[in-house]
């Protein structure tokens, strides 16, 4: 039995605290804050298993020039934003070209394949049943072209991953969801992702079953990790905790932190947004308004608006444009009832150029490990990717392990 510290109690690093515990080490969990707290919080809550592909940059020069006027609503930008991930997004670009992005994909689909079965023995051991649906998600189209874009790419998906959906006009996906007001062009609903009712509360459950199992939980500052003859260390509330081991899973603020010990992470740092409404008759499933970039999805506070994507830097101000158009775009085809009244949330998506998520041990610092870049699939994949961490730290190899290692992915300074 082996000390382990993980940074970070988010969905990705309390299933790692979890999935080393189950393979006999004694670990401690740490954060700043509460388990699900940062942006597990904040998240759509699906867990996609249609996600065979990571999100690409898009390449059409039409799409760039929408999102570059501000006339999409998937994406909003700074110039200071986008001047300080520039290297990020330019290696964003490369990685996004289709011949690149097909290898990506046959690597990422492996993942989110069995991210429900990751779950499921998680949800059933931390009496998390009743925030789960297994609806599924839908993608609503009020244009015929957008719709038949997607019914096409959903028959690859099928073809090529064994991605299971059904294609709806929007007559029939009208008699489906009677929440809605008018028909849509059409749906597409993959049928076998679940969503969450509170993202929060189930990576606090998880959190709270790593602790009956014999875990220990603990509120620190990561920014104070330092090496130590024997491992790593960090400044606890009652003196210092030490480990011969160490995992990083701080979502966005990993990068940051690795400078430390020699290792450039290039991030797309993607923010997000949320708010709840009242409204007066929810849909049955989650769904992707994908004229004005917004999920919708039912959960405990309300009904749930998460946006698209920010790129601003990591210190800037709330700005919630996406919410306040989304709001007002998507009421054809829904009532979304008052707002409730809550503190704006938003949270960052820690984006990878290279859109796999890193996981494994950091070149050249002895036992520090990482585990993080999830991008828009922290909540699906953190199960999924906490399993191969743990049998990575016990030596265990596979091409999967090896396309996901730090080693593989970055050109390393080590300082």
């Amino acid at each position: 039995m082996s000390e382990i510290l993980v940074l970070g109690a988010g969905m990705v690093g309390v299933s790692t605290a979890l999935a080393l515990q189950e393979k006999g080490h004694a670990v401690t969990l740490a954060d700043r804050r509460e388990p699900g707290r940062e942006t597990s919080f904040g998240n759509a809550g699906i867990i996609q298993v249609e996600a065979a592909e990571p999100y690409a940059m898009p390449r059409a020069m039409g799409e760039l020039l929408r999102y570059a006027l501000g006339r999409s609503n998937d994406l909003v930008w700074s110039p200071s934003g986008v001047a300080g991930m520039a290297p990020a997004l330019w290696r964003y670009w490369l990685a996004s070209a289709p011949s690149r992005r097909a290898g990506l994909g046959a690597v990422y689909a492996q993942m989110t394949a069995r991210s429900t079965a990751d779950h499921a023995p998680l949800i059933a051991a931390s009496g998390s049943e009743n925030l789960i649906a297994r609806d599924g998600l839908a993608l609503v189209f009020r244009h015929a072209a957008g719709f038949e874009a997607e019914a096409a790419n959903a028959a690859r998906l099928a073809e090529t991953y064994g991605i299971e959906s059904r294609v709806l006009d929007g007559a029939e996906w009208l008699r489906e969801e009677p929440a809605l007001k008018a028909a849509p062009a059409g749906a597409v609903h993959y049928t076998k992702s679940w969503s969450v009712a509170d993202p929060g509360a189930l990576t606090a459950a998880y959190a709270d079953l790593f602790v009956r199992r014999g875990g220990r939980f603990v509120q620190v500052d990561a920014d104070s990790l330092s090496a130590t003859p024997s491992g790593w260390r960090v400044r606890g509330p009652e003196g210092p905790i030490s480990a011969a081991r160490a995992v990083l899973c701080l979502g966005p603020w990993t990068g940051a932190l690795l400078r430390r010990f020699g290792l450039r992470v290039p991030m797309v740092l993607k923010r997000g947004y949320h708010a709840h409404y009242d409204a007066p008759q929810r849909p049955r499933r989650p769904y992707l308004d994908a004229d004005n970039g917004v999920v919708l999805t039912p959960m405990r506070d309300g009904l749930r608006m998460a946006t698209g994507a920010a790129l601003v830097p990591q210190g800037a101000p709330a700005d919630p444009r996406q919410l306040r158009r989304a709001e007002r775009q998507v009421a054809d085809l829904i009532e979304l009832g008052p707002r409730v009244e809550a503190p704006q949330w938003f949270g960052t998506r820690p984006c990878l150029p290279g859109m796999l998520p890193m996981v494994g041990a950091v070149p050249g610092q002895t036992g520090l490990w990482v585990n993080f870049g999830h991008g828009h699939q922290g909540l699906t994949l953190g199960p999924t990717t906490a399993g191969l961490l743990a049998q990575a730290m016990a030596g265990e190899t596979s091409p999967l392990h090896d396309a996901l290692a730090p080693a593989t992915q970055l050109k390393r300074t080590i300082r």
